[in-house]
């Protein structure tokens, strides 16, 4: 906001050019977009940018589809990278991520799928579990605003927990900032899809999928998806609270449990109940894409893309 002179002139201190906002904050904290090496990938960079705005490419490839199979583990307890799950889905080359440092627990990345460009807005397992806490939220709803104000349709891939929860948490203004998901997906005039990829709890589930399951144009789950209103596990020790103390074998009266809870929420159930519209094989989710894009065509909404 202000170099050396300035600073000093404050009466904040004296320091060096190095010192004011140099990359290595800049970046984790969301002001830098996309960083880059130097001026060649600069320019390289920003021409990739400019062309998700300027519709279609021809000729599009893509990696083999039945790594998707295999994206995520069966054991649900094992961790997994979203990313690489990205890049195996989209067309080749055709990822570009944006403010990769900050917001740990979503990624926002511009793609092409069939050569028609889109936006993904995805939980990562590897930050708290894919829970969404104000950073992820934040970063989220922006990127939402940007993909409407150019008509780019929305790919959600939802593996989440729900919203981070506890009193370091509130300390945040944590409600605040995870209701900015709901404001602006209710306000979305670009088709959105939702991929339920493992988890799909609470509020944060809701909001990945633009307010509801059944708002957006289509809600689709792999094999590996699972539903409930929180975690199973704690689903499990607040309402059998007094059965697992009274219980002689309590561990194992948990896992009974869990296993019954899971069994319920199953991706398979939840479509039976017409909760969600399918459930479907992997390597099938381009095509469930390319058709959703041809049925929804995109629309520009505002034009007002909030500055954080």
């Amino acid at each position: 906001m202000g170099g050396p002179a300035m600073i000093e002139g404050g009466g904040l201190g004296v320091v060096r050019p190095e010192q004011v906002g140099p990359t290595s904050v800049q970046v984790p904290n969301g002001v830098i977009d996309i960083l880059v090496r130097d001026d060649t990938e600069a320019v390289t960079t920003a021409k990739k940018y400019l062309s998700y705005f300027t519709g279609p490419t021809p000729n599009p490839t893509c990696a083999d589809q039945r790594h998707l199979r295999h994206a995520v583990p069966e054991d649900r307890k094992r961790i997994y990278d979203m990313r690489a799950l990205i890049t195996a889905l989209a067309d080749t080359d055709s990822v570009l991520e944006l403010r990769s440092g900050f917001g740990a627990g979503m990624i926002t990345s511009l793609l092409r799928i069939e050569g028609a460009p889109m936006g993904v807005i995805a939980n990562n397992p590897f930050h708290l579990g894919g829970a969404v806490d104000a950073p992820a939220a934040d970063k989220a709803a922006r990127f939402m605003q940007l993909c409407d104000a150019h008509g780019i349709p929305i790919l959600s891939l939802c593996d989440t927990p729900g919203f981070m929860v506890g009193p370091e948490v509130e300390r945040t203004a944590q409600v605040r900032h995870v209701s900015r998901m709901f404001v602006t997906g209710a306000a979305l005039t670009v088709p959105v899809f939702c991929v339920v990829t493992r988890k799909g709890y609470g509020l944060g589930a809701i909001a990945m999928a633009a307010g509801g399951f059944h708002q957006t144009r289509f809600t689709i789950a792999w094999p590996t998806g699972e539903f409930g209103g929180m975690g199973l596990e704690g689903a499990v020790r607040l309402g059998y609270r007094r059965e697992l103390a009274e219980s002689p074998d309590p561990a194992a009266l948990f896992e009974t449990l869990v296993a019954k809870l899971y069994e319920e929420g199953k991706a398979i159930n939840m479509a039976s109940y017409l909760e969600i519209d399918a459930v479907i094989d992997p390597m099938a989710t381009r095509a469930w894409i390319t058709n959703g894009l041809k049925s929804a065509p995109p629309k520009k909404g505002s034009r007002f893309i909030d500055t954080w």
